[in-house]
């Protein structure tokens, strides 16, 4: 265990990223002086900046503030780093080697779940959606609750809340088997298809992993899953076990949906046959029905009350990237969301068909991880055919080396569609023509992000003309 009482100060090696940034706010709340470097600057570190962290952005030991450079004072120090890191970084093979304290990020994420009841949500996708929603379900009842979150809630334009209640709810993530690290009092699972498998190996050795992270739950603690997984995560001893979906076996089962214009409304059955009924959700996505459920029945056994429940729903807003509508006209509409593995492409689309019923959709995708793309390519091809036309960009390597013959033309090449094509990050967004344009969405995990404000700047300019 780390004695923070004892700790002065924190770096973090990729200060940048969503994860890593919302443990630097945390810390930097309780007053611990804090530094860190990222490759390239953005929103989140000029934030984080403002709040007075020493943020720099060239891998060098010279950037590393004096005092944290200061080998005497590496007692009082911890330096917080991801895998996503490369070994051969200056500045962390600078800490390595003068013998300073290194933790992984989940290893930090672990030490604050000891001291909390922590609600972890994991899945390989769903699980910042449904982490944001519960938070915000708490945040705005008596409850209350502190979140780190693995994206930015509209609500409250942070990744990171703070508060004053006994619940801290976190992103369970498996990648690098992060989330064994976790000892939540409860845990939620939204999805276990095969992803990451350049740690994993396999499917079933992943699922292996959920398993295993399940059994992290404290004694009395819960477990809620996903309906349509229930046959592959198991109950451990000494945990209440709970299912949730639209399926009518589900414990906690959503039904009567109605999409009513600009919001949906829809019913929730309780383990217990209790109905909350009519509840009303502004949020787009008919998928997001099955993601709101899951943080209701968390809220509920947190001690939410109903009429509670009833303002948080209809009040959330989402999160960036998720579903993410930047322009919504008659015309024209625009959307960015994070999707990245085939199965979430699968259900945006889905959501997309539904909320925008009749009209084309155009997606931009752009692929994350060459391992993602190798691994998966059958399942992304089949999935971007669903659309009307596609628009393919070159692979994010993120923490890749490139892996010979696994480009974006593999999945081009699998593709059944005739309306595809290849463009690069700069080709966007001038090659968009808005008169062939009805409802538009980027999708991917990378920096496809970077491209969100000069297309939703480009389309309002030209509807305007």
């Amino acid at each position: 265990m780390i004695d923070f009482s004892k700790i002065e100060g924190l770096y973090f090696v990729g200060a940048g990223g969503i994860g890593m940034s919302a443990l630097a706010f945390y810390f930097s709340e309780k007053g611990y002086t804090i530094a860190g470097y990222d490759r390239s600057s953005g929103s989140i570190t000029d934030k984080l900046i403002e709040s007075g962290c020493g943020i720099s952005f060239k891998d060098e030991i010279a950037q590393i503030p004096s005092y944290f450079r200061d080998i005497k004072n590496k007692r009082e120090i911890v330096v917080v780093y991801t895998p996503a890191i490369p070994a051969q970084s200056k500045i962390l093979s600078y800490f390595k080697d003068n013998g300073y304290s290194l933790f992984k990020r989940s290893e930090i994420l672990g030490e604050i779940s000891l001291k909390t009841d922590t609600i972890a949500v994991a899945g390989t996708h769903g699980k910042t959606t449904v982490s944001a929603m519960t938070a915000h379900l708490l945040k705005q009842s008596k409850v209350d609750c502190s979140a780190f979150l693995g994206g930015i809630s509209k609500n409250y334009n942070s990744n990171i809340l703070t508060g004053s209640g006994r619940y801290t709810v976190m992103e369970a993530d498996e990648f690098d088997r992060s989330f064994h690290r976790l000892s939540p009092l409860m845990a939620v699972v939204t999805s276990v298809d095969a992803d990451h498998l350049d740690i994993y190996g396999d499917h079933g050795t992943m699922i292996e992993a959920y398993n295993e992270f399940c059994g992290k739950v404290r004694k009395d603690g819960i477990i809620l899953i996903n309906n349509h997984i229930k046959n592959k995560i198991h109950k451990p001893d000494n945990v209440a076990y709970h299912t949730y979906g639209g399926d009518k076996d589900a414990d906690f089962r959503y039904f009567d949906i109605e999409h009513k214009g600009d919001h949906y409304q829809f019913s929730l059955r309780m383990h217990d046959n209790r109905v909350i009924k009519n509840l009303t959700f502004p949020y787009p996505g008919i998928i997001n029905i099955e993601n709101i459920t899951a943080a209701i029945v968390i809220a509920l056994f947190c001690g939410v009350t109903e009429d509670e429940i009833r303002k948080g729903v209809q009040t959330y807003r989402g999160v960036r990237r998720r579903f993410d509508i930047r322009l919504n006209l008659p015309v024209l509409a625009y959307v960015d969301d994070y999707a990245h593995h085939p199965e979430e492409i699968r259900a945006l689309i889905m959501s997309l068909r539904e909320y925008f019923s009749g009209r084309k959709i155009t997606g931009i995708f752009q692929p994350h991880l060459f391992s993602r793309t190798r691994d998966h390519a059958d399942g992304f091809a089949s999935a971007l055919d669903e659309l009307d036309e596609t628009i393919l960009l070159p692979v994010y390597p993120a923490r890749e080396n490139p892996i010979p013959g696994v480009t974006s033309e593999l999945i081009f090449n699998k593709m059944k569609t005739g309306r595809k094509s290849l463009c690069t990050m700069d080709d966007i967004p001038g090659i968009l023509d808005i008169k062939m344009l009805d409802v538009l969405v980027t999708i991917g995990a990378g920096d496809i992000d970077r491209l969100a404000d000069p297309i939703e700047k480009k389309l309002k300019s030209e509807i305007m003309k």
